[in-house]
């Protein structure tokens, strides 16, 4: 895959990405991840758009991480971040209520971050988030970057549901389990289909 493929595919993805963000389940205060809950508590309280949030974050946590995380990583996931903070401000000024009951909006917003975060991953790149910073202190500290992340992105929700709505925390739960179950569901086809290669040649 050549570089204007790359860009392309993964910038589809990014798109996908901030429009099932901004249509399905930031009306709903609903975040997909840490940096979104960050998101999610400034817009509630001091009404600044989600998009900006999202980028000066990203783009703060990539910069300080770029000794760990490398360069063609962080230019791939500030471009993919850019282009999700783009659709994100977009759809957020012409969807201003949810589209439906929230049931139905987390579903299908959940599937679609999934499948957005499946190709992304698949392609060297990913959605940036806390997982920067949790890799950050990990190399600082030695912490385990799982356990931190786990920490991170618990208080970030905690304390969003606190702040907006209890029922913030299982909403945001629901979209983390749907949400990892398509991006395995992407590894696993792309494995299914290396094994058949692999077959047919041997």
């Amino acid at each position: 895959m050549n570089i204007l493929q790359k860009c392309c595919l993964l910038g589809f993805a990014a798109a996908i990405q901030g429009f099932a963000m901004a249509t399905f389940l930031l009306p709903h205060f609903i975040p997909s991840g840490g940096a979104a809950s960050v998101s999610v508590l400034f817009n509630y309280l001091l009404n600044i758009p989600f998009s900006v949030t999202l980028w000066v974050l990203n783009a703060g946590l990539l910069l300080a991480g770029g000794k760990w995380l490398g360069k063609s990583s962080v230019l791939w996931t500030l471009y993919c971040v850019s282009i999700t903070s783009g659709v994100v401000d977009f759809f957020s000024l012409h969807v201003t209520h949810p589209i439906s009951n929230v049931i139905i909006d987390l579903i299908i917003g959940s599937i679609l971050v999934g499948l957005s975060l499946g190709i992304l991953f698949r392609y060297g790149s990913s959605s940036g988030g806390m997982d920067i910073l949790a890799l950050i202190i990990s190399k600082m500290t030695g912490a385990q970057p799982g356990k931190t992340l786990f920490y991170i992105n618990g208080i970030l929700l905690l304390l969003t549901g606190i702040v907006v709505d209890w029922k913030i925390i299982i909403y945001a739960v629901i979209c983390q389990k749907i949400g990892t179950l398509m991006l395995d569901f992407i590894y696993q086809f792309k494995s299914k289909k290396q094994s058949k290669s692999a077959t047919v040649e041997i």
